[in-house]
């Protein structure tokens, strides 16, 4: 255990969480777990009042490494330092943890390979910092401790990290356009969302690239947001059958998240490029991967369609 020597009158919480750097509500789940100790004995609430001179034992667990479900698949990393990692997420897999989802998800797999996790966001989604659906396939960055998740999240919500995704449409588009329609859980359908008025503020920049091949920039991050707004505008991704035509043959939705962009805790720039899954390069017709990498460059022209300016 690591030992702190109290400098003046201070709740334990909140000495703790200035010493060590993590946020309060991890210390008091510190002390839950008896890893706080004070003048030798076991903390029991984060509110005792230190006194200067005070000695406090602390010991940060590491996420339980343990087995719940069967995890029968592999996922590619991408990159990997001491402080992340970024994946490229098949589809079909649960990014974490739900009462709902019966089969092993991302978490599980970063689990049963033995990453160290940040726990910020609970036990349920340890090292997740965003997420992607299930049957949407892509890059996917994950931290390994709580400072590179704030540090991450952050990001998202200044809109400094981003990602682009390729799709495949059943009719092209003619042309660049900008969606601004506000979004909300359908009231006809609590499994579905809609354009909803009144909802969150909802936008996305879709741009053809070749034939039916599109990519999109979200200005926002809502549920199934390219997919209501596509309906929005007439089109559907191949294989949505929630949106889109029923009857497909095509097993999952055609939606890949190709680039993440973001700054590491470091500094630099990051962009990170998630190789396609076969199913989607089988629908591909012989479209040159070069065209599909360094996707900003399709959006230079046209961020301007999108009001208010984002980065």
């Amino acid at each position: 255990m690591a030992i702190l020597t109290a400098d003046k009158e201070i709740r334990l919480d909140k000495f703790l969480s200035e010493k060590i750097d993590i946020p309060r509500n991890q210390i008091l789940d510190l002390i839950k777990k008896g890893a706080v100790k004070v003048n030798k004995k076991e903390a029991k609430k984060g509110g005792i009042k230190l006194k200067n001179g005070d000695i406090i034992e602390y010991e940060i667990l590491k996420p339980e490494i343990k087995k719940e479900k069967k995890v029968n698949f592999d996922i590619p990393v991408l990159y990997e330092d001491d402080d992340l990692l970024v994946i490229n997420k098949p589809p079909g897999i649960v990014v974490h943890p739900a009462p709902s989802v019966k089969e092993a998800t991302v978490v599980d797999w970063l689990k049963e390979k033995g990453f160290n996790l940040s726990n910020i966001a609970g036990e349920e989604r340890y090292g997740i910092v965003h997420r992607i659906d299930k049957e949407t396939s892509g890059a996917l960055v994950i931290a390994k401790n709580n400072k590179t998740h704030e540090f991450l999240s952050e990001q998202l919500k200044d809109k400094s990290m981003g990602r682009y995704y390729i799709f495949l449409l059943n009719h092209p588009l003619k042309e660049p356009v900008c969606v601004n329609k506000p979004i909300g859980r359908n009231p006809k359908n609590r499994l579905k969302m809609a354009i909803i008025k009144g909802a969150r503020e909802a936008m996305t920049l879709f741009v053809p690239i070749e034939e039916n091949l599109t990519a999109a920039k979200l200005f926002t991050g809502r549920t199934h947001q390219i997919r209501i707004h596509l309906h929005s505008i007439g089109r559907y991704i191949l294989g949505d059958k929630i949106y889109g035509k029923k009857e497909q043959n095509i097993p999952r939705v055609m939606l890949h998240a190709r680039e993440l962009y973001f700054t590491h805790p470091s500094g630099k720039k990051l962009s990170i490029i998630a190789p396609m899954f076969n199913d989607f390069k089988k629908l591909l017709k012989g479209i040159d991967n070069e065209k599909i990498n360094n996707l900003s460059r399709y959006f230079t022209d046209y961020n301007r369609l999108c009001k208010p300016d984002t980065k």
